[in-house]
């Protein structure tokens, strides 16, 4: 990949001249080597409260609890009066403030601000998951450089940050040991769900939890132009010690894809000069447990942070430090992919505005035009070298299946498979003008688009008879509980219909930046629409029923009255497995009977090619 351009002089000055102590923990440890000295508190000016973490003060044996996240949130704010501003974004179900920081070099410390100004924003948050707390330690040490000068010189003046340490709080605080048994530190660290035992990277859709329902508030407030979420990642024993993707990876509105692959380019690159192993893909192989069966790239659906930002017109970055590496090692991997970070937008911050504004506008005229959901990997691969351990798999008296065996001691180099080839694999047309949900449906679903930011409107008059393409389920699956919900595969296809719309209905317009988001909440088929989290599963339930004496009277009377129905059935009879069961042989009638509720499978999300006036003022709030 192409290397960053040249550092400015300034940076390059600003890094020579850094104190002793800072380059000293500037400097990358080798694997399995103790984290270089944390930053010396006598250092700062007595006047300014101490930054340094726990982890720092500890040699990054261990990580604070949330009260030190409180404590050094208010720090920033004191340490850098008007450069750093603590806000309180939301309350946690156990009632635990969730904090975020704001840094910028020129006051602009509120969305209006910046806005104003134009100014790309960078969010990047830790503990998601709170056990993988890396992104949190190694969040305030960058941040603290950031506003020092010794981090990228002049981010702060090109872009503002916003940094959420902990975006699981209640799971940070149900803290022991052993919470991670395939990571290697802290002594202690948080657990992965929040206390409500949902897993956040899979809400962002379905905005369930409070917690996620606080974040999207922030997003909407600040838009960030980047969306930086910092994970652990598990998986096999390999050297590669941090896995950075940016989204969108497949072609998107307005060309944003491009300016993820210069930004992937930038960060895979300066990386590797700071001495690390990254990876631009997830390093999970196709097969558990199997090397050689290489790797795939799949996108991941918004449901998760950076599919959920690519949605919205945003470049998403997933990062993923390796969880075999020590945590002063992953500290420092999220310290150095955060300040490659902050030189490419001090770079490029214009560009990326450019970049995220084609984007809304070319989302803004996805009217009738193809737009794919879902990306799968070809058959085509190609091999890359891949920095592994020896391994051997044996036969396990234990699982009675084989265990793979790494020995840490033997690197190799394993040439695998890489399947990186992506093409389109569900994808739909874009309405004329959007859906229309029907007022029985209005206020919940209404409720779920303010939380995006989508814009919708109200009918104010009904509409009867209204042309709509309606969805019409001929096959519907049901998963195990997912996150507290029973999620639904639908299979179908929109028909032209009439339908009496009440007043009330809402109308959601594909004109809008949001439309790939519009697309993805409210097609059936995406994996992570609303009909597939499970929201609408009482439309596929009957709620009324013919006893079958009553139906074998109504057949017969049926098939006398019809030669074509009595066609049909003939037809049906020839399948052995209708003909052998009865109840389905009896269900074809009822289907057919003047007295079959047509609701049944059809999704209250329908299709429209016009506005359905007289509508109502927009909302998005």
């Amino acid at each position: 990949m192409a290397r960053p351009p040249v550092a400015a002089v300034g940076r390059i000055i600003s890094r020579l001249v850094a104190p002793i102590a800072l380059l000293a923990a500037c400097q990358v440890p080798a694997p399995g080597a103790p984290p270089a000295p944390p930053v010396d508190p006598a250092a700062r000016p007595a006047s300014r409260p101490s930054l340094v973490t726990e982890a720092e003060r500890t040699r990054f044996e261990r990580t604070g609890r949330y009260a030190e996240v409180e404590r050094l949130c208010r720090g920033f704010e004191q340490a850098y009066p008007g450069r750093a501003r603590c806000v309180r974004f939301g309350t946690t179900p156990e009632g635990r403030p969730m904090l975020a920081i704001v840094a910028s070099d020129d006051g602009a410390l509120d969305p209006d601000a910046a806005r104003a100004r134009r100014r790309p924003v960078i969010l990047f948050q830790g503990g998601i998951h709170a056990g993988e707390i890396d992104g949190k330690d190694g969040g305030f040490w960058a941040l603290r450089e950031l506003l020092d000068g010794a981090m990228a010189p002049g981010a702060l003046a090109a872009t503002t940050a916003v940094f959420v340490p902990v975006f699981n709080v209640d799971g940070h605080e149900r803290f022991r040991r052993n919470q991670r048994p395939n990571q290697r530190g802290p002594e202690e660290m948080g657990f992965r769900a929040t206390g409500q035992n949902l897993n956040l990277n899979r809400d962002h859709m379905k905005a369930e939890a409070p917690e996620m329902r606080a974040m999207l508030a922030l997003v909407r407030a600040w838009d960030p132009v980047i969306h930086v979420d910092l994970h652990t990642t598990d998986g096999a024993k390999f050297q590669h010690d941090v896995a950075v993707l940016v989204e969108p990876s497949v072609p998107h509105p307005g060309g944003l894809d491009g300016a993820a692959r210069d930004l992937s380019g930038a960060l895979q690159a300066r990386l590797a000069a700071l001495g690390h192993l990254p990876l631009p893909f997830y390093p999970a192989f196709r097969e558990e447990d199997d090397p050689a069966s290489g790797i795939s790239t799949e996108p991941g659906p918004p449901r998760f942070s950076q599919g959920y930002s690519a949605a919205r017109n945003r470049l998403g970055v997933l990062v993923e430090t390796h969880s075999w590496a020590t945590y002063g090692a992953r500290v420092r991997a999220v310290h150095d992919l955060l300040s490659a970070l902050f030189e490419h937008a001090t770079d490029a911050a214009g560009a990326l505005r450019a970049a995220v504004d084609r984007a809304d506008a070319a989302s803004a005229r996805l009217a009738g035009a193809p737009f794919a959901l879902t990306h799968r990997a070809g058959p085509a691969s190609r091999t890359i070298a891949f920095h592994g351990y020896a391994y051997e798999r044996r036969a396990s008296e234990i699982s009675g299946g084989t265990w793979i065996v790494y020995d840490e001691s033997r690197p190799e180099t394993w040439r695998i498979p890489l399947f990186d080839r992506l093409e389109p694999e569900l994808t739909v047309t874009a309405p004329a003008a959007g859906y229309v949900v029907p007022a029985a449906h209005a206020a919940w679903v209404a409720e779920k688009l303010r939380l995006h930011g989508v814009r919708h409107e109200v009918l104010r008059e009904a509409r009867p008879g209204l042309a709509v393409e309606v969805f019409r389920a001929r096959e519907v699956t049901f998963a195990h509980p997912y996150e507290g919900r029973t999620r639904a595969k639908v299979q179908g296809d929109f028909r032209p219909e009439r339908r009496d719309l009440p007043a009330g209905s809402l109308f959601i317009p594909i004109a809008q930046p949001l439309a790939p988001l519009v697309l993805h909440l409210l097609e059936p088929r995406a994996p992570d629409s609303l009909v597939s989290w499970g929201f609408f599963n009482a439309a596929f339930e009957r709620k009324e029923y013919m006893e079958s004496y009553v139906a074998e009277e109504e057949a017969r009377r049926m098939l006398a009255a019809d030669p074509a129905l009595r066609a049909e059935f003939e037809a049906r009879l020839r399948d052995p497995a209708f003909a052998g069961d009865p109840g389905a042989r009896l269900d074809f009638f009822y289907q057919r009977h003047p007295s079959w509720d047509e609701r049944v499978n059809r999704v209250p999300v329908f299709r429209v090619a016009a506005p359905p006036l007289p509508l109502g003022a927009p909302r998005n709030e």
